[in-house]
């Protein structure tokens, strides 16, 4: 049953058209990749489903019942409020339906009232409250918090006092924990470090009901998606399968389609061949079979279409200036305070030329702190800090700070690299996605992915044979990623990656180190291994990091055993009162089977002796259910 459809859906913003005739389907129990370039129209089609915006063409049919959910109806709006209240306004029904069972408890144990219509209220309301999740929501809250990368200390700040970053987990958190069966989810892994990434995809695979998600992060689509549809030049193409599966798919039927358009052109040119010949002939016959084969010739053109191919990417070949030694950076004890909060200690790296070595860990670990330590803009403790001989660094920083905003691109880099010509840095602009008028237009104005292609070809133009990037995949889509990854696998330099992009880290580490507030453990391997490995490692117990039940004051612990004592005492009266019933049933039926009236009369003797059987197994269950309430009773 699809929760979600489409019907030749289009949309147009003045004269651009984003897509036409889009048509898809999300069935119940679907978790959908929706993948493509940026500015292709994804979040615009979010912006359909929930109604934000019209489509200029089309239909969109939202399954009854279906609760869409999405980020930007759980925004936070009251700063002042703690991140743990805020994240407990999702269960603001099931906090009442607890409040008003505080109250009926109160108002039965001093006598206020009438007593058996109260306890009757208290025992749906504790039934519902039950059934609705009402005794682990607060416990749900607090792993979401924590799965998230907040810390318990983080619990009592106030929402206006988080950065960004922090409060779109937040409102994640809310979407997530909200109740919806439709989640809506564009670039759920933003702002999360990878322990935090784990955490959501474990949520989204136990999740009951269907999710739509826009993301570029590549190993998480792999991870919780069953089917994956891109968007590309205005059109839809889905597949069954995650998002490897999909592009193994999409350049089968690529390469497909290409060969028939080539195949089906060399028909229609041997066909025109055959045709000028026969027109050269100039007999009437040759004109009569010209025709007819001309005809064959238009037939195969009407049905023959170029197959669209792949969209420019990323595509730069470079080599370092010269070769380094083999040992490119030796790190010991390394250690940085900043006040009295010590970020990095003991610290120790040996990195070799040609490694491919990457950095992970925690948001807030030190990382960054690290990088700029090497590249000296932060000053640090170490017994010793070395770069091998003729080692050439170069800098990505995420934050794209070397980076002049009033400049255009072609500015940009003849700063950078004077002997370059105007059509030399045209070339190797283009050969970044950054063409036409773009590269006239500040910087300050280009999109985030933008300003990445510049950075990133500044330091491949710097010959640079030790590179030092932090989070290059940042603001990249899809493609972009994988072209970033196929230039850098055909680089023969020395790497040291600071990534979360598990896809990315899994095509091109040659070992792992992950940096803990202690120092540092290195795996010999890529994100695979290193998954493989901490998977090991967190199968001891945890306890510590296991969710704890909310601690609560006596009295109100005292008075939900008393509504549970009453509740069991309920119930077990109801028990007896209808084994003694069936008890006189069956006696009943027992003398009347015995009667010489019933005796006598096969289809009477048949028909009582069913019902018999009926009446003793429900007496039995109803035996169970009693020896299970007695067994409840409360020690003396």
């Amino acid at each position: 049953m699809a929760v979600m459809s489409t019907r030749g859906l289009s949309m147009t913003f003045v004269e651009r058209t984003l897509f036409s005739d889009v048509s898809f389907d999300i069935e119940k129990r679907d978790r959908v990749g929706f993948i493509g370039r940026n500015g292709t129209g994804k979040t615009t089609l979010f912006k359909l489903i929930t109604g934000e915006l019209s489509p200029t063409m089309g239909d969109i049919f939202i399954a009854r019942d279906t609760v869409v959910g999405h980020m930007r109806q759980h925004a936070c709006v009251y700063p002042e409020r703690s991140v743990f209240d805020e994240l407990l306004t999702v269960f603001a029904p099931l906090m009442a339906m607890e409040a008003e069972i505080e109250s009926l408890t109160h108002s039965i144990d001093n006598g206020e009232g009438d007593i058996d219509a109260l306890i009757s209220r208290q025992t749906a309301l504790i039934d519902k409250f039950n059934n609705d999740g009402g005794l682990t929501y607060r416990s749900r809250t607090r792993s979401a918090l924590l799965g998230l990368g907040f810390t318990e200390a983080d619990f009592s700040r106030a929402v206006g006092t988080l950065s960004g970053g922090q409060a779109s987990k937040l409102s994640l958190a809310k979407l997530l924990l909200s109740g919806a069966d439709f989640l809506l989810l564009d670039e759920p892994t933003n702002h999360l470090d990878i322990n935090s990434v784990r955490w959501l995809e474990g949520f989204i695979k136990d999740f009951k009901g269907s999710a739509l998600i826009i993301s570029h992060d590549r190993y998480f689509l792999d991870a919780v998606t069953n089917k994956t549809i891109e968007l590309e030049h205005k059109q839809i193409r889905a597949y069954d399968g995650n998002y490897t599966t999909f592009m193994e798919k999409k350049a089968r039927e690529l390469e497909a389609a290409q060969k028939l358009f080539e195949k089906e052109s060399r028909e229609i040119r041997r066909i025109e061949g055959i045709v000028e010949q026969q027109r050269r002939w100039g007999r009437e016959h040759n004109f009569i079979t010209a025709a007819s084969k001309q005809k064959e010739a238009d037939r195969i053109k009407e049905r023959l279409v170029k197959p669209e191919g792949e969209e420019s990417h990323i595509h730069l070949s470079f080599e370092p200036k010269r070769e380094s030694g083999n040992d490119v950076l030796i790190c010991r004890n390394v250690s940085k305070n900043f006040g009295t909060k010590q970020v990095l200690q003991n610290v120790n790296l040996h990195i070799r030329r040609g490694e491919r070595v990457f950095i992970v860990g925690a948001n807030g670990c030190g990382k960054t702190t690290l990088f700029k330590i090497l590249c000296g803009l932060y000053d640090a403790d170490y017994d010793e800090l070395t770069f091998g001989a003729r080692v050439d660094t170069g800098y990505f920083d995420q934050m794209q700070a070397d980076l002049t905003p009033a400049n255009n691109p072609l500015e940009e880099i003849s700063d950078a690299y004077p002997h370059m010509d105007n059509t030399a840095i045209r070339t190797a602009l283009g050969a970044f996605l950054i063409k036409g008028d773009d590269v006239f237009k500040p910087i300050s104005s280009l999109s985030g992915g933008e300003r990445a292609r510049i950075s990133l070809l500044k330091l491949v133009l710097s010959g640079a044979n030790f590179f030092l990037l932090d989070e290059p995949t940042n603001h990249l889509d899809a493609p972009s990623r994988e072209a970033l990854e196929q230039t850098l696998a055909e680089y023969s330099g020395t790497m040291l990656i600071i990534s979360h992009d598990r896809y990315f880290i899994n095509k091109l580490a040659d070992r792992i180190i992950e940096l803990t507030p202690t120092g540092v453990t290195e795996y010999l391997g890529n994100y695979d291994y290193y998954a493989e490995k901490t998977a090991q490692r967190e199968e001891a117990p945890r306890s510590a990091d296991a969710p704890q039940k909310p601690k609560q004051n006596d009295y109100k612990l005292r008075k939900e055993e008393q509504a549970r004592e009453r509740k069991r005492q309920n119930d077990l009266k109801k028990a007896e009162q209808r084994i003694e019933e069936l008890d006189a049933e069956i006696a009943e039926l027992q003398t009347l089977l015995a009667s010489d009236e019933v005796v006598g009369d096969y289809e009477k003797l048949m028909e009582l002796t069913a019902k018999l059987e009926q009446l003793q197994d429900e007496q039995a269950q109803v035996f169970e259910l009693w020896e299970a309430l007695m067994e409840a009773a409360p020690a003396e």
